[in-house]
């Protein structure tokens, strides 16, 4: 079952659905499997719509809860996991960790190993979806012993298929391999309302275990979530000729910006700030909270959070600083000052006016951002170009301005819902790249869990190999077939998982970004490395050094 895939596959003839056994945990195992194992759209949009037709109500609830990104919080750590399952089982440890490595997932070890119950009368005793999760919440603050017992019940009276996706909902893995629109588009039809309402029904911050179906979904539903934010929307990745987008003038340019993407809401006198991941962030970013005196009620506004001071967005690594902190400080405000940039008005005066030209929000937007006269607050500036050449041309200033390329948005659109083709496009600059040897290889998980897949690569520094990054994407099957073929034949040394190999093969390694780091012994951090080549064309005396990522860390780290 493979994380590192995003998806939840059926590989393993034991985990296969239990002959007998439905409603409930074993209707959403069926349809997790179902979805990890379908190729076609139509058919996951089937299995769905079919699950949404006759599943419990609440487990419906906590469906659309899972896919669409509010997993339950991590209750027990792998170790705990590993622990009770070999105690259980009567395995020792380093056994289980055999096994472990050999299927590649925690879960679906744990699944395997735990054999089932073939008295159907225990079968009988499994819950529903939602008994399952709001157990987890309750447990959250339980004794471990609370867990162990509630933990081993359950592996217990579930079937393998059923235990596997149990162990993932708990360990906070879970993850299957369906976007939020095939999802909106399987309650379409079920349900008596169009996708785009479905959409931002089921977006902000509800609570699906005090939430109903009716509540959420319903024609009739009155619920007032004065916090909820538009579902985002999102740009494709331009592959063609500029040219073949018509006309220039048809088109508005911006910068395509480096930071977190976000929404600033105003309503009932309240401000919220969400994040693209449906976060609620607005504790995060206090220099907003002007907001909530200025800006009138019914406003939204889309744009980007990003690191600036002085009139200049700063490199995204600023910004991290602040990520994931519980609190921010004085200190943080004053080293990691942020500013908004607006894209776009999705509300105005009450009234949603996402069907309004692009043209005509934007009009509208430049009025209200004029009116609040706040330095942090910024409309994107648009990209004059009289021409594709010009434009093309005006692309290479990006990264001296932390953009990371332009967006190019049809004045005429409407902001739509999630990812869509013909009207929004990003033109992103190229990746800077690097040449560096493999020395270490570690075996991948899920369907790579046989083969090493995931690598640590070095640069010269003098007659030294300096380590700087892993990457673990970027090959074809064949040629993760073949590093695997040369790590197995040119092994060193072995340290647990990971294996000392020859540095001899090349690779040109891609990232976005670099920072400096005092946690890395090269003294550099990538953002988003992975494997851009194979360069079976380099020697390793060919690749670059450590001066040279310095020289990158001096030029794009700033």
């Amino acid at each position: 079952m493979a994380e590192h895939d995003n998806d939840i596959k059926q590989e393993n003839p034991s985990l296969s659905p239990q002959v007998g056994r439905a409603g409930g945990m074993a209707e959403f195992a069926a349809l997790i499997f179902s979805l990890g194992t379908s190729t076609k759209t139509n058919d996951k949009l089937q299995a769905l719509s079919t699950y949404f037709s006759h599943a419990n109500e609440k487990d419906k609830v906590w469906v659309i809860a899972l896919f669409s990104g509010r997993r339950p919080r991590r209750t027990v750590n792998g170790t705990q996991l590993t622990a009770w399952c070999c105690e259980l089982v009567e395995l020792p440890v380093w056994l289980f960790q055999e096994c472990y490595h050999t299927v590649g997932d925690l879960s679906e070890t744990i699944a395997l190993l735990i054999p089932d119950n073939k008295d159907s009368s225990t079968y009988k005793a499994s819950h529903s979806l939602h008994y399952y999760v709001e157990q987890f919440q309750q447990l959250e603050k339980g004794t471990e012993q609370e867990k162990k017992t509630f933990i081993l019940q359950s592996w217990q009276e579930l079937s393998s298929q059923e235990r596997f996706v149990f162990n993932k909902l708990l360990s906070g893995t879970f993850r299957v391999g369906v976007s939020q629109k095939l999802m909106v588009n399987a309650l379409a039809r079920t349900v008596q309302l169009e996708p785009n309402i479905i959409a931002h029904r089921i977006s902000g911050n509800w609570a699906p275990a005090t939430t109903s179906f009716e509540q959420l979904l319903s024609e009739q539903s009155t619920q007032t979530d004065f916090s909820k934010p538009y579902p985002f929307y999102l740009a494709y990745a331009l592959e063609g000729p500029l040219q073949d987008l018509g006309e220039p003038t048809d088109w508005q340019a911006e910068w395509k910006w480096d930071g977190i993407r976000g929404q600033i809401i105003k309503r009932n006198d309240q401000l919220f700030v969400w994040s693209r991941g449906e976060d609620l962030i607005t504790d995060k970013f206090p220099e907003y909270t002007i907001l909530q005196s200025k800006l009138d009620n019914g406003i939204v506004l889309d744009g980007e959070i990003l690191p600036y001071n002085d009139g200049q967005v700063l490199n995204f690594n600023v910004l991290q600083t602040r990520i994931g902190r519980k609190n921010i400080t004085k200190k943080n405000l004053q080293e990691a000052p942020v500013g908004f940039f607006a894209y776009d008005l999705l509300e105005l005066n009450g009234e949603e006016i996402r069907h309004w030209a692009l043209s005509e929000r934007r009009a509208a937007l430049e009025k209200l951002v004029a009116s609040l006269q706040l330095s942090w607050l910024q409309l994107s500036p648009m990209v004059t170009f009289n021409n594709w050449e010009e434009l093309t041309t005006i692309r290479e200033q990006s990264r001296s301005l932390n953009s990371e390329g332009l967006m190019l948005k049809r004045r005429s659109s409407a902001y739509q819902v999630g990812r869509k083709r013909g009207d929004w496009w990003k033109w992103k600059i190229d990746p800077l790249t690097i040449d560096a040897v493999m020395i270490y290889a570690q075996k991948g998980t899920g369907r790579r869990s046989n083969l090493y897949t995931d690598y640590t690569f070095a640069v010269k520094d003098g007659d030294k190999l300096v380590p700087f990054t892993k990457a673990y994407s970027g090959l074809t099957d064949k040629e993760f077939a073949q590093v695997d073929a040369f790590v197995k034949k040119n092994s060193l040394e072995k340290f647990g998982p990971v294996r000392t190999v020859k540095p001899e093969l090349v690779f040109e390694i891609a990232f976005e970004g670099i920072a400096a780091s005092n946690r890395h012994k090269s003294g550099v951090a990538l953002r988003f490395p992975r494997i851009s080549r194979w360069r079976t064309d380099k020697l390793p005396n060919d690749i670059n050094t450590l001066e040279d990522l310095k020289q990158m860390l001096e030029l794009y780290g700033k």
